[in-house]
């Protein structure tokens, strides 16, 4: 290990949608005296509550960080995640806290435990004023022949992201500004499996608690506050679904249907990126999310090479 590198010691929970993530990660927090940084692309914006699963209710005193920096509204990247996570992680380790990583946005998990090198890419006036003359559709082209494995096709589902992702894609191949030097996580990783058909039980059960218990009314109130239905769309499956139903495009008896399906196949999204995560070396420690979880991420710990 060279001088300069950085080593933090970690806990990472991570699983599919409905898992019980933030459940296990409080128990563990208490358990080791940790402190949870959420990996949940939604979570960062205030007022996206029930949509987002924020459960602030089961944290109890546990701390919290990277949920509710934002409005609703802004921008939120990748790249700015991973800057924000490493500071976040710089001053719980300095205060000899244990970190505890949660979440189940594949790609934010991904950033942090494999060291993505990113860059930041300033805004490019110029190129926004090239853009601008083009059709939704060359912009996608474009898009597309600058980035042909593009993994996150709801940059297209909006002109203003699209116009940022084409700016974000020729930064990164100009390097505008060099990469910085990663620090390395001694993780444990800690993945919570359940069997297909419990698992659709429990989205299932959870969507209709959140249709039953305000979801609804939470989008309208984020469209009447000022956000755009389509920038609720790409705010992921909840906004985007009855934002449609709120404005008319489909009818109330199809909404439950239509989304549910929609949370089930994002599941199996979400358990293809974790194996995707395996195949590039992330060793993630599954248990079994019917039986007694706590016990088994106890067992997996005992066994790792984090100091706690």
């Amino acid at each position: 290990m060279g001088e300069a590198e950085i080593w933090f010691d970690m806990i990472t929970v991570l699983g599919p949608t409905a898992s019980g993530k933030t459940r296990l990660a409080v128990a563990l927090a208490e358990i080791y005296g940790g402190e949870i940084i959420s990996a949940d692309s939604r979570q960062v914006f205030r007022g996206m509550d029930i949509g987002s699963g924020k459960d602030l209710h089961e944290y109890g005193a546990i701390p919290y960080h990277l949920i509710d920096i934002l409005d609703a509204g802004e921008e939120f990247s990748v790249f700015e995640f991973q800057r924000r996570f490493l500071a976040t992680v710089a001053d719980i380790t300095k205060r000899r806290t244990l970190p505890i990583l949660c979440g189940g946005s594949g790609m934010y998990l991904d950033a942090v435990l494999r060291g993505y090198q990113m860059i930041e890419v300033p805004k490019d006036e110029a190129l926004r004023g090239e853009l601008a003359l083009k059709s939704d559709a060359e912009l996608a082209e474009e898009l597309w022949r600058l980035k042909p494995t593009l993994h996150n096709s709801t940059d297209l589902l909006d002109r203003e992201r699209t116009v940022r992702a084409i700016e974000i894609a020729r930064g990164e191949l100009k390097k505008v500004v060099a990469s910085r030097a990663q620090p390395h996580f001694n993780s444990v990783v800690i993945g919570i499996r359940w069997e297909r058909e419990a698992l659709r039980q429990r989205i299932t059960s959870r969507l209709k608690d959140r249709l039953e218990n305000g979801l609804i009314e939470e989008v309208e109130f984020l469209h009447v506050g000022g956000i755009p239905w389509e920038r609720l769309d790409y705010y992921g499956l909840e906004y985007r679904y009855i934002g449609a139903y709120l404005r008319g495009a489909m009818q109330k008896n199809d909404l439950f249907q239509r989304l549910n399906s929609a949370i089930h196949d994002f599941a199996k999204k979400q358990e293809n990126w974790f194996r995707r995560m395996e195949r590039h070396g992330i060793d993630i420690n599954w248990i079994d999310g019917s039986g007694a979880q706590l016990s088994q991420a106890q067992e997996i710990i005992k066994k790792s090479l984090i100091v706690i």
